[in-house]
Order: C-alpha cells, then structure tokens, then sequence
C-alpha cells in the first residue's frame, strides 16, 4: 500500500504543471461558450442560428480529432499545442471584433479544431506520464479538473458585461496562459504507439447500446452548453444567475461522476446505465416545472440534471470498452469520439429549432425525451443480448475520457473492411 501511495504521488508530481495547464484551459473553454451563446442572443441572432454557431464547434472538433495526431507525429507535441494555443486565443478576440454570423461560424469552426488538438495532446501526454496501477486514478482526476474549469468559467462571467470587450479579452488571456506550465514541464513529449484498427461500423455490431447512448449523450451535453444560457435569458435570469445556471450542471457532476462510475464497475453496466439514463430524463422534466416555482429550486434541479446527464459519458466508454480486447480500445475510443461528435454537431441545431417552435421549455422536453428514448433502448438491448459477465468489468476499464472526445492516437474511423476478431463477439 505505502508503495502503491509513492506511485501515485509520483505520477501526480509528473503531472501537476499538465494538469494545472489544463485547467487554466478549461476556465478559458468554460467561459468562452456562456459568453458566445449569451452575445449571440444580445445580439438578435435566433435560437436556431445561435444553435447552428454552437454546434459548427463540434465540426471543427471532428476535424481536430483526425487531423491532428497526423500533425503531432509531423512537428511534435509541444509546437501543436503551442500552435494551437495561439490560434485558439486569436479566435476568440475576432469574434468580438466581427459581429457577422458567417465570420462566428468560421471562428467557431477553428476553435473546435484547435482545442480538439488541445485535447489531443494533454490527454496523451497524462496518458504517457501515468502507469496501470496509477492511470484510472490520474484519468478521474483529470475529469474533476475538467469539470472545475468549465465550472470556474461561468462563474467569470460576472467580472463585466457580456456586451463589452473585457471577457473577450479574459477568455483569450486564459487560453494563453494554459500554455505555460506544459511547455515548462520536465521530462519528454509521449511517444507515438500502434494499435489495432477498428472501425465505427465494427464498434456498432460489438456494442449497439454502447454507440446509441453515446450519440444521445454527446447530442445533449452539446445542446445543454450550448443553448443552457439562452434558455437561461428566455426565462428571465439575469446574466449572473445564468453563470449559476450553468454551473449548477457542473456541481452536480462533480458530486455524481465518482458515484455513478463506482456502480457502474460492481453491477451491470448497462442497467446502471439504463438506470442512469431515465432518471436524467426525468430530471429534465423536474428542470421544467422547478423553473416555475424558484431559482432556487431551479438551480437543484439542473444541478441534478448535469449530475445524472455528464457521467452518461464515462459509462458509455466503460461499457463498450467491456465488448473490446485491449488492443482495440485507443482505436475504439476514435469511434466513440465520432459518434459523439456528430451527436454534439446535430444537438444544438436540433434543439434550438424545437425551441423556437415551442419555446424555452422545449429544451427540457426535448432532453427528456431523448434519454427516455435511450433508456427504452436499452430495456430492449437487454432483453435481446446477455450481460457482460461481471468478472470482466473493472475499475480498469471505467477509463475517463474528456466529455468532448478526443483520438490519442492516429486511427481509421472508416476501415468498413477491418476484419473482426471472433473472440470479442458476445
């Protein structure tokens, strides 16, 4: 055990500048998306066009997720993210610069892309820094300082006025500064490591439930930070309420993820997460009609919403990850980073026109009735297909993932003619 606690110590002394980097990142990241959303409304866009900025993001984010392994093993892991660091605090600066919607989308497009290799190469780098015993460990901490960050960042936006320059400003000082203590961190790049192919198609016949819930749960995060401040606008919050909004979701997950993962590894992955994937539905639904009632009681529903509704993520990789052999999971995670991007391009665009037809309150009835969907899904998945025994799900597998995806390595989403492996069949 005490030799164990060294390990860990070690590899979280290696990784401090990193983390700490990346959560300077996430404050940039977190306040950049309230901030765009609330401006795009100040401004007179519609919901639908705002939904359609939002979700042009998670385009370039697809983009960034293949390319940029491709740029990693080109120039190196330092000068990517220094590149696209910069590209990342520039763009921000010219959305306050242009108020047009073709140049927000545009804009919107090259952030997606640049943090995607953000991403990209922290996540690789902690993955290189960490071993087996300490990996699930440093993963999960990853997360909660993923979650702080974005958290952190709405709570920014009461330092001034949505309609003046300073957040602008702020956002892209941030997302400069993460770059320091990365490129000021002691030991090597990661290197580059092979894997098994394996293609989107594939991953869908070993692990249908597993691909279904990760496109439903991309395509509401999406949706939620996306359109969460308008929605918070429409209703009558003030913009200091709306970081409190927004950041409630955040709260709650930081109280659930730890929770909802452990069960997830002692009992059946998937009626936790069937479990898991109704009760967000009604938790959209609580969100509704506690809006009526108070911002207090508002503030606890969301926070239980976000709570139930972001674990879905880890979950869904820990339970397709049980349908795969080892080889095959940095591959699988490429698919999985697809399926949930394209679910994160179509929820905004999605979910804004279901509120400009039918209001604010469209968008909790649209969640709610996507995860109830999910869930009936996966009542019948179980009932079609035997379990995962549980003997082959471990803490090892519940690996964390960043919420918005990324591909640690280069990988071929679509190799259709990938043979598979008979052995993961089941």
């Amino acid at each position: 055990m005490p030799k164990q606690t060294t390990t860990l110590r070690s590899a979280l002394l290696s990784c401090s500048a990193l983390l700490l980097g990346f959560g300077i990142l996430m404050l940039g990241d977190g306040l950049q998306g309230t901030l765009l959303a609330i401006r795009a409304d100040l401004e007179g866009f519609s919901t639908t066009v705002t939904g359609l900025i939002m979700s042009t993001f998670y385009i370039g984010f697809l983009l960034g997720s293949i390319l940029t392994p491709k740029l990693t093993r080109q120039v190196g892991h330092i000068r990517v993210f220094a590149a696209l660091s910069a590209l990342a605090s520039s763009a921000i600066l010219l959305h306050a610069l242009f108020i047009d919607v073709s140049v927000w989308i545009a804009l919107r497009l090259l952030s997606g892309f640049c943090f995607a290799g953000l991403y990209i190469v922290a996540e690789s780098w902690l993955n290189d820094r960490a071993t087996n015993a300490t990996r699930g460990k440093l993963l999960s901490l990853y997360m909660i300082v993923t979650y702080v960050g974005v958290g952190g960042g709405q709570l920014l936006l009461n330092l001034a006025s949505p309609n003046e320059f300073s957040l602008f400003i702020l956002t892209s000082v941030l997302i400069s500064v993460a770059v320091v203590p990365l490129l000021l961190s002691a030991g090597a790049p990661p290197k580059h490591q092979e894997s098994v192919n394996i293609s989107l198609l594939a991953v869908y016949r070993l692990s249908p439930l597993g691909i279904v819930s990760m496109f439903s749960v991309g395509l509401v995060t999406a949706a939620f930070f996306a359109l969460g401040p308008i929605y918070g606008q429409r209703i009558g919050l003030d913009v200091e309420y709306i970081s409190y909004f927004m950041t409630a979701a955040v709260v709650g997950t930081v109280i659930l993820q730890a929770p909802i993962g452990a069960l997830s590894d002692r009992f059946d992955r998937r009626v936790i997460l069937t479990i898991t994937t109704l009760l967000t539905a009604l938790a959209a639904v609580l969100c509704i009609f506690a809006s009526q009632v108070s911002t207090t009681m508002l503030l606890l529903a969301v926070a239980l919403f976000g709570g139930l509704a972001l674990p879905l993520y880890s979950v869904c990789i820990a339970y397709t990850n049980d349908h795969l052999n080892p080889n095959q999971m940095i591959a699988a995670s490429g698919a999985l980073v697809l399926t949930s991007g394209l679910g994160a391009v179509v929820g905004p665009i999605l979910i804004a026109s279901v509120m400009d037809h039918f209001g604010e309150q469209g968008m909790f009835w649209a969640i709610a009735i996507l995860h109830a969907s999910t869930g009936l899904f996966a009542c019948y998945r179980m009932a079609v297909s035997r379990a995962v025994p549980l003997d082959k799900q471990g803490p090892n597998r519940t690996t964390a993932v960043h919420p918005s995806g990324s591909a640690i390595e280069s990988i071929q989403l679509f190799n259709h003619d990938e043979a598979i492996d008979e052995s993961t069949k089941g």
